[in-house]
């Protein structure tokens, strides 16, 4: 057997296939751009990469956790950098919290059906995967859900990706891959807003490190029309250290060594947003679908006035918890689908694509440019 060093993807996948046979890989024909997906694990995409077996893998995975899946826990982060889960996460119609339970980590559990169990593959060819889930939840305020998750994730060419993003012509190397995530409500009552429902949410768990940014594009105008910039609060003040808001984007430094989240409304929310990888010069763009007009619900871990107010886009960086303890360090992008206000037998998607360009930081800039609008030297400039 090959021998890769750790980091690349040639070493995770040889660590994955020995924890998952059924592993899957899409390639393109050089082999260059490759992603690795399991329906063992939650249909997640693991990792993937831009240089074959050899280049850096792309996604981040938690080696530690495989050996010590234990039902019941808080969460079995495994890692993967994409992965598709149900919210809300906080407030009275919180699918993580026991009804009554006080809404902190210790009470907090990620339902099974997302996080140890199996998905069922569909259908599979070289360049699109299926896959398919059907379970029963339970909100904080004891409404029942039974539902159906539909997943399907493609491996783009660059001429899509080129398309999808609309890039100059660039010399760089590339790896992307679709998701298209569809809800179901296979239960024989509506999904409403006085008992509660459920949204799609889309979570991307990536490598962090002392030269890593979140970049977090919003719209501008008046807070008297669109509301606050920003929601910083989700696990208390994040110090400026951490934190930059300019007049174009939010910016998180992605470091792992503090608990921080940032969250976009549907006012405020742009279909893109990107993460820099100085050290290793590597451009990641994240595009997804936003509803300006509609309601998304509100997941801060609080009971709250307006429940149905809640972010589109979200960043995370993980940092270590009260206890000193720590899950990562990563980083994760984050979207999520309107409320899903579903009658029975209807459906809801969300569409969520990951690009990653790895290169020169000249060529990087170009792509930077045109979706973020902004160049790599004034992301680096930020922190």
């Amino acid at each position: 057997m090959e021998k890769f060093e750790p980091g690349t993807f040639g070493y995770d996948l040889q660590f994955l296939t020995r924890h998952d046979s059924d592993l899957i890989v899409l390639k393109n024909e050089d082999g260059n751009a490759q992603v690795a997906l399991s329906a063992k694990y939650q249909g997640k995409v693991f990792t993937s990469t831009a240089q074959g077996l050899q280049g850096k893998s792309l996604g981040w995975i938690n080696y530690r956790a495989f050996d010590n899946i234990v039902a019941g826990a808080h969460i079995n982060a495994t890692g993967g950098e994409d992965r598709m889960w149900i919210g809300p996460e906080g407030g009275q119609f919180s699918l993580f919290f026991k009804p009554g339970a006080d809404m902190v980590y210790d009470n907090w559990f990620t339902p099974p059906a997302y996080d140890i169990e199996p998905w069922e593959l569909t259908s599979a060819d070289k360049n699109t995967v299926r896959f398919r889930k059907k379970m029963s939840l339970s909100n904080f305020s004891g409404t029942h859900f039974d539902l159906t998750l539909e997943r399907r994730v493609t491996l783009l060419g660059q001429e899509q990706t080129a398309a999808l993003l609309e890039l100059p012509p660039v010399d760089v190397n590339s790896v992307a891959f679709e998701t298209v995530n569809t809800i179901v409500n296979t239960g024989s009552k509506p999904w409403e807003k006085a008992t509660g429902t459920v949204c799609i949410w889309m979570l991307d768990m990536l490598t962090c490190g002392d030269g890593v940014t979140i970049i977090t594009p919003y719209r501008a105008g008046d807070e008297k029309d669109l509301g606050k910039i920003a929601t910083t609060d989700y696990f208390g003040t994040i110090p400026p250290e951490w934190l930059r808001i300019t007049d174009k984007a939010l910016f998180l430094k992605a470091d792992g060594k503090k608990r921080a989240k940032t969250g976009l409304s549907p006012a405020r929310a742009l279909p893109v947003s990107g993460c820099y990888d100085e050290t290793n010069k590597i451009l990641t763009i994240i595009k997804y679908s936003v509803h300006p007009e509609a309601e998304y619900i509100n997941q801060l871990w609080e009971i709250q006035e307006q429940p149905f107010a809640g972010d589109a886009v979200n960043a995370y960086n993980d940092g270590p918890l009260d206890d000193g303890s720590q899950m990562g360090p990563f980083l994760e992008i984050e979207s999520s689908s309107p409320a899903a206000l579903l009658a029975p037998a209807a459906s809801m998607t969300h569409d969520h694509t990951v690009f990653h360009f790895t290169g020169s930081e000249s060529e990087l800039s170009k792509i930077s440019e045109k979706v973020l609008h902004l160049t790599i030297e004034e992301i680096k400039a930020v922190f």
